[in-house]
């Protein structure tokens, strides 16, 4: 390393050597399982504790020909940057912010999200220093011209980011992707004025329009790569060659939200969607646009799932505008954690069959144990930390048998059969090898209907002979009030069925999934979306 580095901080050289080898533990900034499924990183981020933070950014684990553009990106949606330390021999850089505030928004969003530049996961953590000095050498003066083309006070648009307008091409398409979900992501760069969601060449693809090419290329640099579940539904990120974009309805499938007034048109949004997609939290997906940023989306604008359960995040992030989001916390599962604790449960009447099945709406379940000597409490084994954090965050505060669920993740990674000879009154069951399971087909069709659980049911697999009525006798027999039913125009196979309430619905698809109806024909439940 050029020893001239030492004097180009305003710190001590010791101190300054110390800090670019730094890598240490006991940090309050967890850097979340990357897109390339690197395990958790820790590391320090200042000896004086976060409480304390500094305008100065160290950036590690930079990719060797990174640009001097591509770490200013870093901080743009941020706040200004006023100054940069390259030192690419090291794969660093320092970044200094126009204020702490500033700081401590950006360590606390990439705290939570690893942005990854070029398949590289980098990391960021504050500085021991409190400001950057800088000298006049080639490298400093380049550094000091990219700052001034990219500083946002006079952004040159077209030196930043050839459109404001981004195409994004959603990879390994695994779980639904909604229009809602990519509003909730890219806010976080800036303001999204307008968006359409549409499949072209049998891929999920989005044209996103920015008010600025500063966002646009922040957004770009930050989320191209990215999964946004835990290892599929990746990001693909291109500046589109459109330099507006002309959206004639507010719907689903496209969004113009400078126009509010806009017309529906045929596709109605559906609140469902919303929920659905702000439950996942895995991948990049966390929650409202954080409060202290630049660019905030409009608090008109702020997604408001049905009091779904949002995760809480640390620092910048934990001031969330949606509604549920502090009453109920989740932190991502890391990957290879997929065992639930359930508890809360009704000890008289809580069987494994009846987890199994309800849980088995968000994922294939592997194991259930209720606990010997606490039967108000379940371990759920799911095949994946995905399906098991579908799982909770549908599931939990739902009620079961007059009681609401309480859901969290738990210390152990797989749910223990019993020893030969040692049966535990039939308490633990393995359902590795079940026929029901509902995601064990790659790409199945069961990916793209998962919904929160409400009063109206979807049913399908229905046998020509069977009729309404017989179906609303059915549901009435285990208690339910049948409220209304519909058959599908288009498919007798399939009808939707609305009770009483949604514990109702819970109940009873418990009770009917996989129910014989005769003719070989074992009748599906699951949740819909929509309404009668």
């Amino acid at each position: 390393m050029d020893g001239s580095v030492h004097h180009d901080i305003t710190v001590g050289t010791k101190r300054g050597s110390d800090e670019l080898f730094s890598s240490v533990s006991n940090s309050p900034y967890i850097m979340s399982t990357t897109a390339n499924g690197n395990d958790s990183k820790k590391f320090k981020g200042d000896i004086r504790g976060p409480s304390v933070p500094s305008r100065v950014i160290h950036i590690r684990k930079l990719p060797s020909d990174i640009t001097e553009a591509e770490v200013i990106s870093l901080g743009v949606p941020f706040g200004d940057v006023t100054n940069l330390l390259m030192l690419k021999a090291k794969n660093q850089a320092f970044l200094e912010m126009n204020s702490e505030e500033a700081a401590q928004n950006l360590v606390g969003y990439y705290s939570t999200m690893v942005p990854i530049i070029r398949h590289h996961p980098v990391y960021v953590q504050f500085s021991n220093h409190k400001e950057l000095k800088t000298d006049n050498s080639p490298n400093q003066e380049r550094a000091q011209a990219a700052l001034r083309a990219l500083s946002s006070s006079h952004v040159d648009t077209a030196a930043v980011a050839p459109s404001t307008v981004l195409r994004v091409v959603v990879e390994n398409l695994i779980y639904p992707v909604t229009l809602d979900a990519l509003c909730q992501i890219f806010s976080k760069f800036g303001t999204v004025l307008r968006i359409i969601i549409f499949t072209k060449n049998n891929q999920f693809q989005a044209l996103l329009q920015y008010p600025d090419g500063a966002s646009a290329q922040a957004a770009k640099l930050s989320l191209d790569g990215q999964n946004i579940y835990n290892g599929c539904c990746t990001l693909r990120i291109s500046f589109s060659k459109l330099t507006s974009l002309n959206v004639k309805y507010n719907n689903e499938k496209s969004r113009d939200f400078t126009r509010p007034d806009l017309p529906t048109g045929d596709s109605q949004p559906t609140m469902e969607h919303t929920a659905m997609a702000t439950a996942f939290t895995p991948g990049i997906i966390s929650a409202a646009p954080y409060a202290g940023a630049t660019h905030a989306f409009p608090p008109a604008f702020t997604l408001q799932p049905a009091g779904l359960a949002v995760p809480a995040l640390p620092g910048a992030l934990a001031s969330l505008s949606l509604p549920g989001a502090t009453r109920l916390g989740f932190h991502p599962i890391p990957a290879g954690h997929s065992v639930l604790l359930v508890s809360n449960l009704n000890p008289e009447r809580v069987t494994p069959h009846c987890l199994f099945i309800l849980f088995g709406v968000y994922g294939d379940v592997m194991r259930v144990k209720i606990l010997f000597n606490k039967k108000e409490n379940a371990l759920v084994q799911m095949s994946d930390s995905t399906q098991a954090q579908l799982a909770m965050s549908h599931l939990n505060g739902q009620r079961l048998h007059g009681k609401p669920l309480r859901i969290t993740l738990s210390k152990h990674t797989s749910v223990q059969l019993p020893r030969e000879g040692h049966e535990d009154q039939g308490l633990t069951k393995d359902y590795s090898n079940s026929p029901l399971h509902r995601f064990k087909k790659p790409g199945s069709k069961n990916y793209s209907n998962i919904f929160p659980p409400s009063a109206t049911l979807h049913l399908s697999n229905i046998p020509p002979s069977v009729v309404e009525d017989d179906l609303k006798m059915l549901f009435a027999s285990s208690g339910a009030v049948v409220k209304a039913f519909k058959f599908f125009q288009k498919d007798h196979k399939m009808a939707l069925i609305q009770v009483g309430s949604v514990e109702e619905a819970i109940e009873s698809l418990i009770e009917f999934h996989n129910h014989d109806l005769g003719e070989n024909h074992h009748l599906r439940v699951s949740f819909s979306k929509s309404s009668i």
